[in-house]
């Protein structure tokens, strides 16, 4: 069994390399209308050029797991500025895209908790499809459609979970079918859990992301031994391997927070019950320290007898 690990957006330690400087709608319209555009460009060529280093960085210490930062384009979305960020920066998202085909990087995105299909007003759903559409985009015009996924989770429950879930299926056929090739779902830590999350996913032919920290904070009455094939075959129909998530809560207090590492103890019960399964998978680390928190997790595991380490972000078991 191979695992690969990667981690989300920063990378911690590499000087002001932020994938994700912002430009507020507010600052954007008190500038004068003549340096709107140019503003725009600049920060986006700041994000697009960091993003470059980090993916550097990834190559240099074998990592082949990342997840883009959605703020890659400050505004692409809003309704009173959308813009075309792809013409300007053809040849920089063309840069990004040869090391990810040439390295064989997995790219992911993960929009916002806003990017949801279960609300029972018209314009959020159209606003999901849109910022699903931004990020498609992006991927496009890294010609990283073939590697590349975005994953969001189901959505809110209204007050009527069964009824969402309905809505869930009707809204989702807004999606482009071609946007709909590249999503996965992932279960949340407090409406839909693992075996919510299985059911639409296997409706809706999507592959679903286990999020293991988000199971352990809403979990109900759910086994996850006995869900975790059925959500590995979810990727069957993909040409890449199952993903999952792992974190592990601040404290007890906040348990759904992520800490700034990843506990051995907390995680290791799940690697125990994929190596039963023995199937190969990527984990993707959302911890708050980012890489330093993947790199010490690896380290940890590779530790473990019967685990061999054969890469700077892999290990056979």
């Amino acid at each position: 069994m191979k695992i690969r690990f990667g981690y989300v957006a920063n990378a911690i330690g590499l000087w002001d390399a932020s994938p994700s400087k912002a430009l507020t709608f507010t600052r954007y319209s008190a500038l004068p209308k003549n340096e709107r555009m140019e503003k725009l460009k600049t920060v986006t060529a700041q994000n697009l050029h960091h993003t470059k280093r980090i993916l550097y960085y990834n190559i240099a210490h074998e990592i082949e797991l990342y997840r883009f930062s959605s703020s890659l384009v400050p505004l692409a979305t809003h309704p009173e500025v959308r813009w075309d960020f792809i013409t300007p920066f053809k040849t920089e998202w063309e840069e990004l895209g040869q090391l990810i085909n040439q390295f064989k990087l997995r790219p992911s995105f993960h929009p916002n908790q806003f990017t949801l299909f279960t609300s029972p007003r018209e314009e959020v759903t159209m606003n999901a499809v849109r910022d699903m559409q931004y990020h498609f985009m992006m991927l496009d015009a890294m010609n990283a459609l073939e590697r590349g996924i975005i994953n969001i989770h189901i959505g809110g429950a209204y007050g009527d979970k069964d009824m969402s879930l309905r809505r869930f299926h009707q809204n989702i056929k807004r999606l482009p079918i071609e946007i709909k090739k590249h999503m996965t779902l992932e279960n949340d830590d407090k409406t839909y859990e693992v075996e919510e999350t299985l059911i639409t996913c296997e409706k809706e032919n999507i592959p679903m992301i286990l999020d293991y920290h988000h199971h352990m904070a809403n979990k109900r009455e759910v086994e996850l031994p006995l869900y975790l094939q059925r959500i590995f075959n979810t990727w069957n129909d993909s040409k890449a391997v199952p993903k999952v998530h792992i974190s592990s809560p601040k404290s007890d207090q906040a348990y759904r927070s992520h800490a700034d590492f990843v506990s051995l103890d907390f995680v290791l019960p799940f690697l125990k019950m994929a190596k039963i399964l023995n199937q190969d998978f990527d984990i993707m680390i959302e911890a708050k320290q980012k890489n330093l928190a993947m790199h010490k997790l690896i380290e940890e595991v590779a530790s473990i007898r019967g685990v061999k380490r054969i890469s700077g972000s892999a290990v056979e078991w």
